[in-house]
């Protein structure tokens, strides 16, 4: 059953909408520069996440794995994040513990791509133990954590016990050698919750926010489970969630921006908020499926030269830099912050245009 999922997972994830809430991009509004006295060449994309250090900010995020039939799909992103040096995280390896005939479809990413940044990837419930059999299955230079409580509750076969998580991310933590990123599936967090997971001695936080890949409504469509409109807008837009989080993290611990970020635009302004990194999954899954490697490769090449002039308009040098660039926040973004409590004229009088 659970391998017969995960394919469903992929098939549904490329073809299922973005959404049908915002990611809230678009409430986020940069502020051109135009004596950035900076030249082409200063700009460096770099990065690091956990102590990591990465080509450039953006990660192959978790989406695949636990079958036979997807090897090729998981061959292809680690033949990809090759090409590129784009760090990448295979899909939840729990099913290889049940099924061990599946583990190649995981194994394969570390034997293409045996000098890149892999992240292993479990679910919460996972033991230190096979935290531990994970890490070790792909090499893994860190492990993704991943949170996925409402997509759970939708599958008629789904995880009912979501008591002890924090405690045993805790339990994790301690019992493996590489950093733990947790990681929502797309539903956000808060910083309440996000001033848990550092407590807990997570590494970094990946805000899986709402407005992208909607796995509530892949579970809904999988199991043609009737689910009222407003049930499938649920969670935390990707922009709050990440600028929720980023106002209670301490110095390192990393944020992750992902959910619904689709262009270079959209990944600057996950940097501006404070992200050390953007996650990116289907379409690059798709785009590799309907256009190959090469038409791929080349996108993403574009993706980041773009990325690069977004950075020289907005008289920024480099990624870290990137969070002290000032941006000013709007709309349906604007009124949840306020809500929350933010005072959100911080963020336009930044000091970095100076």
């Amino acid at each position: 059953m659970r391998k017969s999922r995960k394919l469903d997972h992929l098939r549904y994830a490329m073809t299922v909408a973005d959404g049908p809430t915002s990611s809230g991009f678009e409430d986020i509004k940069l502020i051109h520069n135009c004596l950035p006295e900076l030249d082409w060449g200063d700009i460096d994309l770099s990065s690091s996440l956990a102590g990591l250090p990465l080509r450039h900010p953006i990660i192959v995020n978790a989406i695949t794995g636990g079958a036979e039939e997807v090897t090729r799909i998981n061959a292809a992103l680690a033949d990809f994040a090759r090409r590129t040096g784009t760090a990448m995280a295979v899909g939840s390896q729990y099913a290889a513990f049940e099924y061990p005939e599946v583990k190649g479809s995981y194994e394969i990413v570390r034997k293409i791509n045996p000098d890149g940044i892999v992240f292993a990837n479990l679910g919460a419930h996972a033991t230190p133990e096979q935290a531990r059999l994970a890490i070790e299955m792909i090499g893994a230079d860190a492990i993704q954590i991943h949170l996925n409580a409402a997509q759970e509750i939708i599958m008629a076969e789904g995880e009912r016990r979501f008591s002890g998580y924090l405690e045993n991310i805790a339990a994790i933590v301690a019992a493996v050698k590489v950093p733990v990123i947790v990681k929502e599936v797309g539903c956000g967090i808060a910083r309440e919750q996000a001033t848990q997971l550092t407590l807990a001695g997570v590494r970094a936080i990946d805000v899986g926010g709402a407005g992208g890949t909607n796995f509530i409504a892949i579970e809904a469509a999988r199991t043609a489970t009737a689910l009222a409109d407003d049930f499938l807008v649920w969670g935390i837009p990707t922009v709050v969630s990440a600028i929720e989080v980023a106002s209670v993290l301490p110095k390192g611990v990393d944020l992750v921006v992902s959910g619904g970020v689709r262009t270079p635009t959209a990944a600057v302004k996950g940097l501006v908020i404070g992200g050390a990194a953007v996650g990116i999954a289907s379409p690059l899954i798709k785009m590799l499926t309907e256009q190959g490697m090469e038409q791929t490769v080349a996108w993403f090449e574009r993706f980041l030269t773009d990325m690069k002039r977004l950075l020289l308009l907005l008289g920024v040098r480099t990624v870290g830099d990137c969070a002290a660039a000032p941006f000013v926040v709007t709309g349906f973004s604007r009124e949840w912050l306020e809500c929350r409590g933010f005072d959100i004229k911080i963020y336009g009088q930044r000091k970095k245009h100076g």
